[in-house]
């Protein structure tokens, strides 16, 4: 007998969000070997209500449990008329992964860039996150860009 398909909603997340939200941004930057101050976790999560901030962030949920999020930017370019959007961030709870959510996820920021005719939406990975690299495989492609990054 096979689990019965996830019932899943996409939608924008809500302030009240906070506490089922703040365990998978810890479990994602620990698979990321990071620890962001709780400082900027706080300023991450107020600009996600600020209207005058360009971050946002979507949910996945399954009734009352959050699968994971996806946090995306917009941004002009100096190579478009209209915006990019960056995909920054994306989390799957390990339970809910090879189930679509992270598709539903990418799908949802690609409907927002649609509906503000951007130019481009586009995301980065790290070179090991192989998991990840299958989807972004089967539904987006390679740029051929290499970043590159300088401390400050």
């Amino acid at each position: 007998m096979s689990n019965p398909p996830l019932t899943v909603t996409i939608e924008q997340v809500k302030e009240t969000d906070f506490s089922h939200w703040l365990p998978h941004w810890r479990d994602y930057q620990t698979f990321y070997k990071v620890a962001l101050s709780e400082a900027i976790t706080q300023t991450t999560w107020r600009r996600f209500f600020d209207r005058q901030e360009p971050l946002y962030c979507a949910v996945a949920r399954e009734g009352e449990n959050l699968l994971g999020f996806v946090h995306f930017v917009f941004h002009r370019s100096t190579w478009a008329e209209t915006e990019y959007c960056y995909l920054e961030d994306l989390f799957v709870a390990p339970a809910a992964r090879g189930k679509l959510v992270g598709k539903q996820l990418i799908e949802f920021v690609q409907q927002a860039a649609n509906e503000r005719d951007c130019a481009r939406l586009y995301w980065h990975t790290h070179e090991t996150n192989h998991t990840a690299q299958k989807l972004y495989d089967w539904i987006g492609q390679k740029s051929g860009m290499i970043e590159y990054q300088m401390p400050l």
